[in-house]
């Protein structure tokens, strides 16, 4: 018998209309590095000016087809300690439960801490190489501390508005968090790839809105010189806590899957959600986003 719907988690996002030009961009990234190991020192401050790095086959076809396998060995229920899945909102009301995973993933948003129920996501997490990389950006040990897969399905996958992912985090601003973003799909500029705005992160923190998610105003963004950021499968964009980033609507018919894990420093101490929302949180502000 399939689980009542009720039972489902949904992110906690909006599917609204936003301007056509919200996520315009100027450039596409062409300045990638072949793989962790070719990464240099120049590319280290390159990344302390632009706000991120782009590591073209950072893994292999194979062990990005080995990462999709695991999501869908999870969302198929194998792992039954396992309750992790977010689904879009527009699958209220489809009885995805009847549905193999292979076409149910066609309405989950989200996978949430799942690096510890499957050696082949764990293995892309720690990869030695990656946390090498990691390490010279951030200048200490890093310490993962979130881990989840992103999933735009084709025609209903919905933005990710532009933000700074230090604003969901209680950790002081001063420590060097960053993002690895890795591709199972190749991600595109028409199936939602990851739009970025250079330099960004230099500005500091940015007030944040619960609009149709918890958002830099769309009316605050200034995405002159942003860059989108297409990947292959296995490719994938390093980023500073702190550089503005979004990811538009994915109106194709192509799946665009990926996953996303953040490191902290190992020696930052954790800050409490109040002194987080004392940074980047407004609520109550009276703004139109």
């Amino acid at each position: 018998m399939s689980a009542p719907t009720a039972e489902r988690t949904y992110d906690d996002g909006e599917s609204a209309p936003y301007a056509p030009n919200l996520y315009h961009y100027d450039h596409i990234a062409t300045d990638g590095i072949n793989g962790f190991e070719n990464i240099t020192d120049e590319d280290i401050a390159r990344f302390d000016q632009q706000g991120y790095l782009v590591i073209n086959n950072a893994f292999t076809s194979a062990e990005a087809q080995a990462a999709i396998a695991g999501l869908l060995n999870l969302l198929s229920g194998a792992v039954a300690e396992y309750k992790g899945v977010m689904y879009e909102r527009s699958a209220a009301g489809v009885p995805v439960e009847e549905l193999a995973a292979e076409q149910r993933q066609d309405y989950v948003r989200k996978f949430m801490w799942f690096e510890q129920h499957d050696d082949r996501l764990h293995h892309l997490a720690h990869h030695p190489k990656l946390l090498g990389a990691v390490e010279r950006i951030i200048g200490d040990t890093p310490h993962l501390f979130q881990d989840m897969a992103l999933l735009k399905p084709p025609h209903i996958g919905r933005e990710k508005p532009w933000h700074q992912d230090h604003a969901y985090f209680e950790l002081p601003l001063n420590a060097r968090v960053v993002g690895v973003w890795i591709a199972l799909d190749e991600a595109t500029t028409e199936n939602g790839c990851m739009i970025v705005i250079p330099g960004s992160h230099r500005q500091g923190p940015v007030v944040h809105f619960k609009r149709r998610d918890f958002q830099i105003c769309d009316t605050h963004i200034k995405n002159q010189g942003a860059v989108a950021v297409p990947l292959k499968p296995g490719g994938c964009l390093i980023f500073s806590s702190l550089t503005h980033h979004g990811t538009p609507t994915n109106n194709s018919g192509l799946r665009r899957r990926a996953v996303q894990f953040h490191y902290r420093p190992a020696s930052a101490p954790k800050t409490s959600l109040e002194e987080r929302m004392a940074i980047f949180g407004a609520e109550g502000k009276d703004v139109t986003c």
